[in-house]
């Protein structure tokens, strides 16, 4: 039995198109895999956006509390920073490459984030401060 083997000297390795077969399939899976991560990806940081928003939005809720009035800024622009560090440690950043906007008057605010995914249900549409644009997450109290 073992001089069988030694004896068969024309099969040493794959065929070049069994090679060609097997890179293929494992091309095909590679880019399966990282367009569903990049997906994914983009949902997280949707997802991050929004959560941040809330967050903001409670430290606002807060502000007011105590100080009978939210934080006035007359136009669409950062994040107010008298939230720090009473209300929140850090002004969060955006995750990716936008940036978070506010717009406030003593009695009322807009937040507003862009998403790169649909907009989630509960989002507020009005004309202050551009949340009429689709990928647009707006939120007021």
């Amino acid at each position: 039995m073992i001089r069988y083997f030694h004896e068969k000297k024309g099969q040493k390795g794959f065929t070049l198109i069994e090679l060609l077969v097997v890179i293929a399939i494992i091309g095909i899976l590679a880019t399966i895999v990282l367009v569903s991560l990049n997906t994914a990806r983009s949902k997280a940081r949707d997802t991050r956006r929004v959560s941040d928003l809330r967050q903001v939005a409670l430290a606002l809720e807060m502000y007011y509390d105590d100080e009978s009035t939210y934080p006035v800024l007359a136009v669409c622009g950062d994040v107010p920073s008298a939230l720090v560090p009473t209300y929140m440690g850090s002004v969060p950043a955006d995750p990716g490459t936008y940036a978070y906007s506010y717009l406030g008057s003593a009695t009322d605010y807009v937040l507003k984030a862009q998403l790169e995914n649909a907009v989630p249900a509960g989002s507020y549409v009005g004309t202050d401060c551009a949340c009429n644009v689709a990928t647009y997450y707006c939120i007021r109290p």
